[in-house]
């Protein structure tokens, strides 16, 4: 753990812990929860990860405490000493081969947490889970074989088939009986626009840094997708958004043991987000033409000097190509018919929020550039 960043005599009405801090939205959360402003406040903040702190998360005033979730002695050793949290906020996962290997993986570090927390913090009160859209389509190894019919609402019964959100439900469901009073929420974002060098599906800041080897190279910036992609109707998720509804859930009595979707209100094409990201990093755009289709983890495989070309010669927040770049995940969602969700429940139960996702677009491509991550 690091060294204390709180008065010791400070007093906190909420005191939360963030289970992968350094993730996409657990960045937002460590952002938004110490803000004075923030139901349920003030807060104090503690940020669980993995790896050491990054660079880019210095300025989050949290306690920031390096554990490795998937080993349970870690866990016990540095968990258990935090006996003074009211909120546990589980943002994190891990990607194995097969979901099977998903669901035993996940499913061992979230009871990892909840053995460490739940019977030591007399005053945990509400548990927030992320989840995600997948509950309602499958695993990877299943996108576009098996779904229910969209818009997904959160009525929708479980598929028959492995899926590790379920098996995270599940876990949560019987964790939360061993202590009287403990609430949870369960949150299920779609496509997440935001920021976070570490996250494996951060679709902004792997376009970010396909358009600056453009630029870098004098390459026209190429869609790397199929006319559904381009021209069909999208849905996102902002990550400061999902964040406020993990708050206001972990707060409001109304938001109590309930499942919510959680996207930005609006629809957008890629085509026009498209223009943006050639704008923004001054890239011809290519258009678009359906018989010439490619793939961009092809594409990367051999650019990784060229990257550290562009990382040297701009000043850049060191990083390697292949942490940074999530090729798959940008072929996966820009090969795909996006699934529609809808926010009708979330409303309903009192949670209004909304962004503008073409908005939200351009300002996670200016958090990225001012973090020095890209040019």
């Amino acid at each position: 753990m690091n060294k204390k960043i709180f008065d010791e005599d400070e007093n906190f009405q909420s005191v939360a812990l963030i289970i992968g801090v350094t993730g996409i939205v657990g960045n937002s959360l460590a952002a938004i929860l110490p803000c004075a402003d923030t139901p349920g406040g003030p807060w104090k903040v503690y940020g669980v990860a993995r790896r050491p702190r990054p660079p880019w998360n210095v300025n989050d005033p949290i306690e920031y405490i390096q554990c490795d979730i998937s080993n349970r002695e870690e866990t016990q050793s540095r968990l258990t000493l935090l006996t003074d949290i009211t909120h546990v906020f589980y943002v994190t996962w891990a990607n194995r081969p097969t979901e099977v290997e998903n669901c035993e993986i996940n499913g061992k570090m979230l009871q990892n947490v909840l053995d460490a927390i739940i019977p030591n913090c007399p005053n945990l009160c509400h548990i927030c889970l992320q989840t995600g859209l997948k509950h309602y389509h499958g695993s990877f190894e299943l996108f576009g074989k098996i779904a229910h019919d969209t818009p997904y609402h959160e009525g929708l019964p479980r598929l028959p088939v492995p899926n590790f959100y379920y098996t995270l439900e599940d876990i949560l469901f019987e964790e939360v009986k061993k202590k009287e009073g403990l609430t949870w929420s369960i949150h299920r974002p779609g496509l997440i626009f935001g920021f976070s060098p570490y996250s494996m599906m951060n679709i902004i800041g792997t376009l970010c840094v396909y358009a600056a080897i453009c630029k870098h190279e004098g390459l026209p910036l190429r869609f790397p997708g199929s006319k559904c992609g381009w021209d069909g109707y999208s849905i996102c998720s902002d990550a400061d958004l999902i964040a406020e509804q993990h708050i206001w859930a972990s707060v409001d009595p109304n938001a109590k043991n309930e499942a919510f979707n959680i996207s930005n209100g609006d629809v957008f094409h890629w085509k026009h987000l498209w223009k943006v990201l050639g704008k923004e990093f001054e890239v011809e755009i290519e258009e678009f033409d359906e018989n010439k289709r490619w793939r961009l983890e092809e594409m990367m495989k051999d650019k990784g000097k060229i990257w550290d070309e562009i990382v040297e010669e701009n000043g850049l927040v060191e990083s390697k190509l292949e942490e940074i770049g999530g090729w798959w995940f940008v072929d996966l969602v820009l090969n795909e018919e996006c699934p529609l969700d809808t926010m009708n429940k979330s409303k309903e139960h009192g949670f209004l929020g909304f962004r503008n996702s073409k908005n939200a677009f351009i300002s996670w491509i200016y958090k990225i550039k001012a973090s020095k991550i890209v040019p």
